[in-house]
């Protein structure tokens, strides 16, 4: 099939992938190097229709069973024209770029047997929300490549609504797909695409490492239950830049396994960084940590966003049993917008995947940093409920300036127990467990997390 000479340019930038660069402030900043694909095919070589009518699956299946033979030359695109493209879930392969043109849309099929069943995640144990095995995503990639998911704002479309019913009616026999699941993996980009109603996560790496989601519009309704954006989950080397996202539970949700299951797994997530996106959510948190975080959380670095319309701003979520840890984290350059809570560190939060899990293993949350906030219409300042057997320690705020609701003005602006910290031009003031002052304090550790954010790894 013949390209246009634009389409051929924008590949150039875009299809594959080998990054070179060096570190400066965080992940973000490693200069991303897209060499193009020596091969290429259409969707519409292999049969596919794009009325929105026809399944699909086997085309999609085929198409990159065609491209796998292209992996150790250089790679190949899988070119996905204008149309609607209904389909079932189906497997990438590595050294693959799949690309959605400008009014090309992936439609996930409302008929449950066009999704595969497997078995759960090694640290999860079980389905997130049934026990035993899950529906597969609509798109996958297990021990792969260099694989890049792009387009010239293609769209994703999971028409979630039908597993919407199924979940909140209690009628699932497995859990929920995400649209894009990508299974220990390395070297993945995610961008220049439209995601639309995933029945529950839209972007979910997992044991994967050097992941860059750049320029995305993720959507779901309001409505639609526990619906999350992009998923982090045990994964080290992680970008997020430039992305708008609206859910009706988590904008972003890092996490690393859940309970003996992670613990056992025991991979962490780290040297994550988020930068310039617009993130609301209408049950959850615009950025969540956790709450399976038991293979722990660390370095990880969020600048430059706007949260808004949420219920919570950002949230660490934990509980006795997960083990694991929160720590090194830095937040700030910060704008709140009409949040109901814009701070939350919850230590009884989550639930527990059966009952083998250990009471005794008990999460660590230290060297947290929130800094340069700003926030307008926001109820509640701070909500930090530590562990009575593990306080939640140096929780560090520096100029925090919140304007809280009228309204609210019979709630306490902030609510702490086992909990301790420190505190520099913050309004209104903090409960007295984070007062103290950094030049009053012993401790070094919100000197150090403020000094800028550093790396070692490259992609």
């Amino acid at each position: 099939m013949k390209m246009p000479v634009a389409f051929l340019l924008l590949l150039a930038l875009l299809n594959a992938m080998e990054v070179h660069g060096e570190a400066s402030e965080g992940q973000c900043d490693y200069k991303l190097a897209l060499d193009p694909r020596p091969h290429s095919v259409s969707i519409l070589e292999f049969g596919a229709v794009g009325d929105g009518k026809t399944l699909n699956t086997i085309a999609f299946q085929n198409a990159i069973f065609y491209l796998k033979s292209f992996a150790d030359k250089g790679g190949a695109q899988l070119y996905v024209p204008p149309g609607k493209w209904l389909t079932g879930s189906f497997n990438l392969t590595s050294h693959l770029t799949l690309f959605l043109e400008k009014g090309a849309v992936i439609l996930g099929s409302q008929n449950p047997s066009h999704w595969d069943i497997v078995d759960p995640l090694p640290s999860y144990g079980r389905g997130i929300e049934l026990p035993g095995r899950r529906y597969r995503s609509l798109i996958n990639g297990y021990m792969l490549q260099d694989v890049v998911i792009t387009g010239d704002n293609g769209t994703i479309d999971g028409q979630g609504s039908v597993w919407w019913d199924w979940f909140n009616s209690k009628s699932l026999n497995y859990s929920r797909p995400h649209l894009v699941e990508l299974v220990s993996s390395e070297h993945i980009v995610v961008s220049n695409l439209t995601f639309l109603n995933s029945p529950a996560y839209n972007i979910h790496p997992v044991y994967c490492s050097n992941v860059h989601i750049q320029n995305l519009s993720l959507y779901v309704p309001p409505n639609s239950p526990y619906t999350v954006g992009i998923v982090p989950d045990s994964s080290d080397n992680v970008c997020i830049e430039d992305c708008s996202i609206a859910m009706g539970h988590d904008a972003i949700a890092i996490k690393s396994g859940w309970d003996e299951y992670g613990i056992a797994y025991g991979r962490q997530t780290t040297d994550v960084h988020i930068r310039r996106v617009h993130l609301q959510s209408s049950s959850g948190s615009s950025i969540a940590f956790g709450s399976e975080m038991s293979g722990g959380i660390s370095n990880v670095q969020v600048d430059k966003v706007h949260l808004y319309n949420s219920l919570v701003g950002i949230e660490f979520r934990t509980t006795k049993g997960r083990g694991g840890y929160f720590k090194d984290i830095i937040i700030s350059d910060v704008e709140l917008d009409n949040i109901v809570t814009a701070f939350v560190a919850c230590g009884d939060c989550g639930s527990h995947p059966d009952e083998d899990f250990d009471p005794n293993a008990l999460p660590v949350v230290d060297q947290i940093t929130l800094k340069n906030v700003i926030g307008t219409n926001i109820s509640i300042a701070g909500n930090f409920r530590g562990i009575q057997e593990s306080h939640f320690t140096n929780i560090c705020l520096s100029h925090i300036t919140l304007a809280i609701n009228p309204a609210s003005s019979s709630t306490p602006s902030w609510v702490c127990s086992y909990v301790s910290g420190f505190s520099d031009s913050v309004s209104p003031e903090p409960c007295p467990d984070l007062e103290s002052s950094y030049s009053n304090s012993s401790s070094s550790a919100c000197f150090s997390l403020l000094k800028p954010y550093g790396r070692t790894a490259a992609f």
